[in-house]
Formats: structure tokens, sequence, C-alpha cells
């Protein structure tokens, strides 16, 4: 009996070491998964569009304002680097320069097109930075969008919407819906659909191979998959924005 005894705990012993490592694995995994990047990636990416764009039409500084907020929370969850929510602390320093920039250029600057890209580049030598830091899975995140807003913005040239840009962003109330009309015209001409559906594939493409480059284990693998995530669900919003731009110009986004 005592000799049965004796090799029960032993064996307990040894499945106690298992146990807690299974623990911690849980514990590292949990938030950093791919699903869970993904989810979070992609809600952060579509945030904006519902929450800051009608926030910023109607009280800019406000808005503004709540980009320190963002970027207390991102340092209240960033605290200890192995704590399970550290990698959403990390995603919000990145959403915090998206943010900045958006009410910099939608709140002050939106009739001026052309310093679209500039202003939302505005914590980009920050973001380049943080890509050396632990700060790199938001810093992935903040370049990432930037640059799926500048193939956005570099289609809208090529197809020439950017030429009425200007004029819907300072038409009133009933004429813009009437230019707005003109331009989802433009956007069913052949030349047009080519160079929409040529970014697309690129930004595919690029999406694609930075996520086959990525290992989910490491954190510049999370880095790396964040910034295919958000490529991935800025071409996906783009291309909703352009259908519902054809079939309902009103709701392209501008007004």
């Amino acid at each position: 009996m005592e000799e049965l005894i004796t090799k029960n705990l032993e064996v307990k012993d040894n499945l106690k070491p298992r146990f807690h490592d299974e623990l911690d694995i849980v514990k590292n995994t949990f938030l950093s998964r791919p699903i869970a990047l993904r989810l979070w990636s992609s809600f952060f990416v579509i945030l904006p569009i519902f929450v800051q764009a009608p926030w910023v039409r109607f009280n800019p500084i406000s808005a503004l304002c709540f980009t320190f907020i963002i970027l207390c929370v991102s340092f209240l969850l960033s605290r200890k680097e192995a704590d399970k929510w550290f990698i959403v602390g990390s995603l919000l320093f990145g959403v915090s320069g998206s943010w900045l920039g958006g009410c910099l250029f939608w709140g002050w600057l939106s009739a001026y097109p052309i310093l679209h890209i500039p202003v939302e580049a505005v914590a980009l030598p920050l973001a380049m930075v943080g890509l050396g830091t632990k700060w790199r899975i938001g810093s992935s995140f903040y370049i990432s969008s930037l640059f799926g807003t500048a193939i956005t913005d570099l289609t809208i040239f090529l197809t020439g919407i950017m030429d009425q840009w200007k004029e819907v962003i300072t038409a009133d109330s009933d004429n813009a819906p009437l230019i707005l009309q003109k331009t989802s015209e433009n956007l069913i001409q052949l030349k047009s659909l080519s160079i929409i559906i040529l970014a697309a594939l690129i930004l595919w493409f690029i999406s694609k191979e930075i996520f086959n480059s990525a290992i989910p284990v490491s954190i510049n693998g999370k880095a790396l998959l964040v910034s295919s995530y958000v490529i991935q669900t800025t071409l996906i919003v783009d291309g909703i924005f352009i259908v519902l731009a054809i079939i309902q110009p009103t709701l392209s986004g501008l007004v």
C-alpha cells in the first residue's frame, strides 16, 4: 500500500508542471491567436468609419481630444508585456495615430485631398521607431492602415474621382448628390474599373505575402499578421464603399 501511494504522488508531481505549462500557454496565446488578432485588427479598422467619421463632423475638437484617451488606455493595458491584454494595448497605440491623423484631416482640411496622406502620416516617424520596440504590433497596424489609405487615394486619383472630392465636400446638401451621381457614373467606365481591380489585386497579393511570411508564435510574426489583416480589411471596406457608391452615391462616405 505504501508503495502504491508513493507511485501516485510521483505521478501527480509529474503532471503538475505539465498542468502549469498548459495554463501558461493559454495565458500567452489568449488574444494573440490568429483569429483573435484578425478580429481585433478588423474591429479597429472599421471603428473610425462608424464612430470617428460622424463624431469629427459633429465636433472635431472633442474627437481630437479623444486621441489622448485612446493613448492612456493603451498604456494602461500595456504596462506588463506578459499581460494577456498587452496586444490590445499595443493595437490601441497604433489606433491612436490613425485617429489623430483622421481627426486633423476630416475636422479641418477635408476640402484639400492632396493633404490627406501627409496629414494621416503625422505619426509615421513615431511608428517607424516603434517597429523596433515592444510596440511593433501597434506600429504595424498604423503603418499598414496608412499604406492601405495611400493605395485607396492613389486609386481615387487615377480614376479621376479626386477631381470631384473638393466639390462634394464644399457643396450644399442639394448639389452634393448630383455631383456624387456623376462620380458614380465615372466608376463604371472600363478604365476606372480596370484601375480599381488592379489596385485590389495588388493589395490582396501584398496582404497574402505578408501573411505567408508571418510566424504567429513570435512578436514579429504577430505584427506581420496584424499588417496582413489590416490590409485585407481595408480592401473589403473599400470594396463595400465602391459598390455602395455605384448603387447609392450618397452612401459613398464623402457626405
